[in-house]
């Protein structure tokens, strides 16, 4: 389940990582990017950077708000990342749900169609300033789903035709978690017609810190949304992110072994919980 996601995470790692992770251009690995809007902005724009540059693929980027505000310091993060290098990366402002299908649908009219198609804040186009989805709001949601799935699977083949090394094309869309209740049943009814098109999730989780230090820190878990009998723990993989006060960003894996220490502590903090009710 190796895909641009983790590709960018061991781009941006605090330390090399010695494991080979081939990157599988010959897979389908549509992702989807759930938490808080920060986080997930952050994790959307240095893998939108890690497959313009490293990868060396046509990155289409489509966002309502512009980048100006973004936390994220490639400076910070890269020293030896330069400009020019950002040239197969482009944004799109679409501003209404009506303008980004619009954009979606035309992308086969361009002369270097892109490999990579990502979305910020998809609910944001699907629901506007509305916080609360109601179910008569999936036809769009599977609507522009379905599109996005679409219109990669018709570059792929254009790429493919093309013959540049630049197929096949894939597509990842940022969706933000609920706050309440009322919010995270009619979230997980989106989410659940989404994962129908999708491949990888990547969950974001915020880490309470103790207050002392500026930085904001991030479990991060990248799994299959339909994972085989076969894969252990539903093949889900962690990682750390921490954001430091300069926008500096960097990525850790969590091994097996740190995980069960992470489970049990979480375990043991719920069961004081349910003692004190």
């Amino acid at each position: 389940m190796a895909d641009i996601l983790e590709a960018a995470f061991r781009r941006f790692a605090s330390a090399p990582i010695t494991s080979d992770v081939i990157f599988p251009r010959h897979v389908e690995s549509n992702s989807i990017v759930v938490g808080d809007r920060e986080s997930s902005r952050c994790v959307l724009f240095l893998a939108a950077v890690t497959a313009a540059t490293d990868l060396g693929l046509q990155v289409l980027f489509f966002t309502q708000t512009p980048f100006e505000s973004l936390q994220v310091s490639l400076k910070g993060s890269v020293p030896e990342l330069k400009l020019e290098a950002l040239k197969n990366l482009k944004f799109v402002y679409a501003k209404t749900l009506e303008e980004f299908l619009e954009d979606v649908a035309s992308l086969h009219e361009l002369v270097s169609p892109p490999s990579l198609i990502i979305v910020d804040d998809l609910e944001r186009y699907i629901h506007g300033s509305r916080s609360v989805p109601l179910p008569d709001d999936l036809s769009p949601v599977a609507h522009a789903a379905a599109l996005l799935h679409d219109t990669a699977a018709f570059l792929t083949q254009v790429l493919h035709n093309k013959g540049d090394n630049q197929g096949p094309c894939r597509f990842i869309i940022s969706f933000q978690a609920a706050c309440d209740e009322g919010e995270a049943q009619a979230a997980d009814l989106l989410l659940s017609v989404l994962e129908r098109y999708l491949q990888v999730r990547c969950t974001l989780e915020e880490v309470v810190g103790d207050g002392e230090t500026e930085r904001k820190e991030w479990q991060v878990y990248l799994s299959s949304t339909r994972p085989s009998p076969d894969q252990q723990g539903g093949g889900v993989r962690q990682w750390h992110l921490v954001m430091q006060s300069s926008g500096a960003v960097e990525f850790r894996p969590v091994g097996d072994g740190e995980r069960k220490i992470t489970d049990q502590q979480e375990n043991s903090k719920r069961d004081v919980e349910t003692d004190d009710k």
